[in-house]
């Protein structure tokens, strides 16, 4: 009688086909992809990359570096390296150009601080099914590690930084193919929850004529003023603390920038925000929002992007009514707080995020 055959337990040990033709294979690809994140998490929490960078070396070398077990430490690095992250010469490891890049803390490049807040994110989204059966959030805040709030801001200040100098020197053309005026005639930003004032630090720095205000909350303002300071406008990028939701805006701006601020919010305060921005531009002023942007689906389009639809999931486990919006919702907006030539440009972002203008009129 032969040998019962082991339950799969991956990928590798399934038949290639099974009856009808499908393989259950990318399913449990897709159900184990978290592994990878997690070992690339372990990776950046623990800091392998920096001391390799500066010295390639064996586990039992680096485990008396970084206070980590040998044996666990020589597992985590053959991971590390399979995955392309690090390259092993004679036993010693050293990180691979991409690592280097983007891992290691003393490069200009380091995405250290948006990886950590990810892996800070990892306990509420195993418990997604909790918020699905209730409507409400399972988090509060944005992670349990003392440096949470520090990650959050440094990495949206890294994803910002992939955007921001690109957008900065074409934005002109983008609002002049839109038929809208350009930024030769806007002299105040208002960067509304701008944080770290990414961007209003690189809209100052491509256009000389432009001044800007960051408002948002006064846990930011030491973090956005260093910013500001380290790359030297801080004469002309000020800072107003206050909650946009509640607190009266400062007033006489010509351009208003609203970048990922309203899935934070339910859609009756998205609307809200949108009117409350639109109300102190100058007339003439434009709008903008930026936002992961679903397709919309009203008139039977397809659901999607899956970026914006797996981030309407993080804004579920994380708010109490944040969402990702429709393209046509945000317009809907803009067109409710008055304003006109409502459009989306022509800029497409990382993970589909998309900009939607209007002007007051």
């Amino acid at each position: 009688m032969p040998e019962p055959r082991p339950t799969p337990c991956c990928v590798d040990c399934l038949p290639p086909n099974q009856p009808g033709g499908l393989s259950p294979g990318p399913l449990l690809a897709l159900s184990g992809a978290y592994w990878r994140s997690c070992t690339l998490h372990t990776g950046v929490v623990l800091d392998v990359f920096t001391p390799l960078a500066q010295t390639p070396a064996t586990p039992e070398a680096l485990a008396l570096v970084l206070g980590c077990e040998p044996r666990a430490l020589s597992m985590l690095l053959r991971a590390l390296c399979a995955m392309g992250l690090l390259v092993r010469t004679k036993g010693a490891y050293a990180p691979t150009d991409l690592a280097r890049a983007f891992l290691v803390r003393t490069s200009p490049r380091y995405l250290g601080p948006i990886i950590r807040h990810h892996h800070n994110l990892l306990d509420s989204f195993g418990r997604m099914h909790e918020s699905v059966r209730s409507g409400r959030a399972n988090r509060s805040g944005v992670g349990d590690q003392p440096t949470a709030r520090e990650d959050f801001l440094l990495g949206m200040f890294n994803l910002a930084m992939g955007i921001a100098p690109t957008l900065a020197a074409q934005l002109n053309g983008l609002l002049r193919a839109a038929g809208l005026p350009g930024m030769a005639e806007r002299e105040r930003l208002l960067d509304l929850g701008g944080g770290p004032g990414t961007y209003a630090i690189q809209f100052c720095l491509a256009h000389p004529g432009l001044t800007a205000t960051i408002f948002d909350l006064p846990t930011t303002r030491p973090f956005a003023e260093t910013t500001v300071a380290r790359f030297g406008v801080a004469e002309r990028v000020a800072f107003e603390p206050g909650d946009y939701t509640t607190d009266q805006l400062p007033g006489g701006f010509d351009l208003a920038w609203l970048s990922q601020i309203l899935h934070g919010e339910t859609p009756a305060m998205a609307a809200e925000v949108v009117r409350r921005a639109a109300g102190v531009l100058r007339p003439g002023g434009l709008l903008l929002v930026h936002e992961f942007l679903l397709n919309d689906t009203k008139d039977g389009g397809q659901d999607g992007p899956e970026f914006p639809a797996l981030f309407a999931l993080n804004m579920l486990l994380g708010t109490g009514g944040g969402q990702a919006y429709e393209e046509g919702e945000v317009r809907a907006m803009l067109a409710a707080a008055g304003l006109t030539q409502v459009c989306r440009l022509t800029f497409a972002g990382p993970n589909d995020s998309g900009i939607v203008v209007g002007i007051k009129a």
